[in-house]
């Protein structure tokens, strides 16, 4: 089910999604997941304080006359009721829960630290659940190169050049579908990721070698403020994120791969474990090449392999000591 982020919250919730925009430089998937959560708990504490009727749908709970009064009154309490009423009736998963951990962390702390229309912040004490670490999906270095390999058609110079930089660079979507022709100097590359945040990725031989014959049969087009974006659709257009994800999928499929498991952000995934498992990159350059604001984000692309792990084992200087056991004879002597 899509997720409701059109209805209005009350005013301080209202001035919560400025700041977080504003002066936080949040995303839009980031404001539109904060409003859904916020949503939701307040019209989780209108039921549960008996501000309206409970034959209303719960979707359709009016939220932006939430009484301040209200909100001094949430305590820890009400807030653990909360992500029990999201687990046990929204079926929300452990990851779900964290998520609305967070924006209720983010949200009392503003009302807290910034707006100071509350006291004492209810939910200082609140822990998020604990999330289990899964390895990320990836291809193979084998998987990769067929992946390349399998490209063709119309616009082959285009395609290749655009898993090329997925492979090599580890860019998001939304950053190779925002590229304009003057991004790229020389052998760099800015990008705009996640808070309008601007990092310079620096291209390596084969995304030169795949520019170089994309640019040569790019058709040249320019939108209406007069940026010339790098890729460009069959429609003469700046190309879509939905273009490019159906254009990966395809060719995931004509290399014979799993289509469930592999995607466009499974291509990202991969660019930093070939970095990660055959460049000698640290995790501090990566974290830099990705673009992460955490470092603990970039850690679960740094998992080694059996057979990396069997090397470092054998590299051991005491690998090659073997102690022979004593004779029983030898004892006796001694």
């Amino acid at each position: 089910m899509a997720q409701e982020t059109n209805g209005m919250l009350p005013y301080f919730g209202e001035d919560f999604m400025v700041y977080m925009e504003t002066i936080k430089g949040k995303s839009g998937n980031t404001i539109k997941e904060y409003r859904y959560d916020l949503l939701m708990f307040f019209r989780f504490m209108k039921q549960r304080r008996r501000l309206v009727s409970l034959d209303i749908p719960f979707d359709e709970i009016d939220v932006s006359d939430f009484p301040l009064s209200e909100l001094k009154t949430i305590n820890l309490s009400d807030l653990y009721a909360f992500l029990n009423y999201v687990n046990t009736d929204r079926g929300g998963k452990q990851a779900t829960r964290a998520r609305k951990t967070a924006s209720l962390h983010s949200f009392f702390k503003y009302a807290t630290k910034k707006a100071n229309i509350l006291d004492e912040n209810p939910a200082s004490e609140l822990e998020s659940p604990k999330i289990p670490r899964r390895l990320p999906r990836y291809l193979e270095l084998g998987e990769s190169q067929e992946l390349l390999d399998s490209v063709d058609g119309e616009f082959e110079e285009r395609d290749t050049c655009i898993l090329t930089f997925f492979l090599n660079c580890g860019m998001r979507l939304s950053e190779l579908v925002g590229i304009n022709t003057t991004d790229i100097r020389g052998n760099t590359l800015t990008v705009v990721g996640k808070g309008d945040k601007e990092r310079t990725i620096y291209l390596n031989d084969a995304c030169l070698h795949a520019l170089s014959q994309y640019l040569a049969v790019r058709p040249n087009v320019q939108d209406k403020n007069g940026r010339k974006p790098l890729f460009v659709s069959k429609r003469k257009q700046r190309i879509s994120t939905n273009t490019v994800q159906y254009t990966v999928k395809k060719y995931i499929v004509k290399a014979g791969l799993d289509p469930s498991k592999y995607s466009v952000h499974k291509l990202r995934h991969t660019a930093a474990t070939l970095m990660y498992t055959y460049g000698n990159v640290d995790i501090l350059a990566l974290q830099e090449i990705l673009g992460h604001e955490s470092v603990s984000t970039t850690q679960i692309y740094t998992h080694a392999k059996d057979a990396q792990l069997q090397e470092a084992v054998s590299r051991n200087p005491l690998s090659g000591y073997k102690k022979d056991k004593k004779s029983k004879d030898n004892k006796d002597e001694d």
